[in-house]
């Protein structure tokens, strides 16, 4: 199957080095989140212990999601309204449904 092209765009309003710094710390939390229950399917633990990592892991990835939505809305999409293109809110809209 051959891979998609990169449909990645670069900001226009850079994201302050503070919620970089926060998205980093929540990130490397859910990769230790992941590392750790790795290992716990590894030692064979208790699905119910897995299952309760793995919950708290997705909450987690959530939250990212939603401060990286709500700065999208707060910037890209501001900018882009601002600019006239009223398309950005279908991405908005495909994006959303992505996390429903």
């Amino acid at each position: 199957m051959p891979s998609e092209p990169c449909c990645c765009h670069q900001k226009h309003t850079p994201r302050s080095d503070e919620f970089k710094r926060d998205l980093d710390k929540r990130i490397n939390r859910a990769v230790g989140q992941l590392n750790g229950i790795k290992s716990m399917i590894d030692d064979d633990r208790y699905c119910g212990d897995v299952l309760t990592q793995l919950a708290a892991v997705e909450k987690a990835v959530a939250a990212i999601s939603r401060a990286v939505m709500q700065d999208h809305l707060e910037t890209c999409v501001v900018e882009q309204v601002q600019a006239g293109n009223t398309e950005v809110i279908g991405e908005v809209m495909d994006l959303l449904k992505k996390f429903s």
